[in-house]
């Protein structure tokens, strides 16, 4: 097991800007696009993961999360900067020798072997004897559990997606690596299998104590499998932390406008003048942590996440905070939580908001809520940098 480290790492692609704004890119302010000319697949890209962590990358498609792991696994050596295993630099050493566990989105088995065959091959290539080989997938069958060891004498295309992604997993156990890559393992399988394979990876994870990367596009298996989530974005690492910190406190709004399902409401055009907030005919006054780091005049995008939203009523009494009323134009009921999530349109803004499900409502009704001042969110529109 390694601590694995990171240290501006850079990786280009010698493709002409003008070719790159030709593909069909509708927005090009943070496709990778270097002055140069070049594309960077990664961007100075500086991370850790700690001895026997896990750390989970997400970020949109093209941001650089494959790359990611092609660098660390040693199947891309064309880029700058430093990767170390513990205190080791890795360049010049071949990924076979790195001692790396690495499943795939399309398991990656040999169609022509069994089971055996594929969990045994590490061990030919290396000339281990058959009594140790016979032994360590012995061993691994019995931590991959019930049933698996009726896939040994199977060749792939007998098998199903789920048992496939099974025997995968075993192949990269098998060799007791140093070190766990995961790319989207479980986005080919169906939805009740990628819950299964998922809690049976973490429970993996969670014995074996092994250091992983772990790459998805879906937040649910970052959430579960990550120690630490990394928000990628064009080449960059954005943030790096526990789902609660990115959840609560993103630094920019690129961050907060990812991590969440739904993820944070972000309503631009808001200004600061004489200390208070001033959002279309809402004004709001600020908090007094906020107050002391803006200007008067200042441009700021105001954050609220959909769960601090509160239906007011009635006899609801008054309270502090933005108060915003608009249409309902979309429903999404979540029956396991007892809630619904509203999607409501304010003059130009659109924002969503969860309220309790009794709560009867339809498309077209006007409802008002309001975002408490202390869960409001403010980041400079110029940097969308978090402020405060």
């Amino acid at each position: 097991m390694s601590t694995i480290r990171l240290q501006d790492v850079t990786k280009t692609y010698p493709t002409p800007l003008s070719l790159i704004r030709n593909q069909a890119m509708p927005n090009h302010e943070d496709d990778g696009a270097l002055a140069d000319g070049t594309l960077a697949a990664l961007d100075r890209v500086n991370l850790t993961v700690p001895d026997g962590q896990t750390c989970a990358i997400v970020g949109p498609s093209g941001c650089g999360k494959s790359s990611l792991l092609r660098v660390v696994a040693g199947l891309d050596t064309e880029y700058t900067g430093q990767v170390f295993y513990d205190q080791q630099e890795m360049s010049g050493i071949a990924p076979k020798d790195r001692y790396i566990g690495m499943v795939f989105q399309n398991y990656a088995l040999y169609p022509h072997l069994e089971g055996q065959g594929n969990l045994s091959f590490f061990f030919k290539i290396r000339k281990i004897s058959n009594k140790e080989t016979e032994e360590r997938i012995r061993i691994t069958s019995e931590i991959m559990g019930i049933g698996f060891n009726t896939l040994l004498d199977r060749k792939p295309g007998t098998l199903s997606g789920g048992q496939q992604q099974r025997v995968a997993i075993a192949r990269a156990i098998v060799r007791n690596p140093r070190l766990f890559l995961f790319d989207e393992p479980l986005s080919n399988l169906d939805a009740k299998l990628r819950t299964q394979t998922r809690v049976e990876i973490k429970r993996l994870l969670r014995r074996f104590a092994i250091t992983a990367l772990y790459v998805t596009h879906d937040q649910t298996e970052a959430i579960a499998l990550g120690d630490q989530i990394a928000v990628m974005r064009a080449g960059r690492v954005e943030q790096v932390g526990p789902f609660l910190t990115l959840l609560q406190s993103p630094v920019n709004t690129f961050v907060a406008g990812f991590v969440g399902a739904p993820p944070m409401n972000l309503l631009a055009g808001a200004r600061i003048d004489d200390a208070r907030l001033h959002l279309a005919e809402v004004t709001v006054a600020l908090p007094a942590a906020i107050k002391a780091q803006v200007q008067t005049g200042q441009r700021v995008i105001i954050g609220m996440r959909p769960e601090a939203a509160q239906l007011i009523t009635n006899n609801m009494p008054a309270a502090d905070g933005l108060r915003l009323r608009g249409m309902v134009d979309v429903i999404e009921p979540d029956f396991a939580r007892r809630t619904q999530l509203l999607y409501l349109r304010s003059g130009a803004f659109t924002y969503a908001a969860v309220v309790p499900i009794d709560v009867p409502l339809g498309i077209g009704h006007t409802v008002e809520v309001l975002f408490p001042t202390e869960q409001l969110h403010f980041f400079d529109e110029i940097s969308e940098r978090r402020i405060g």
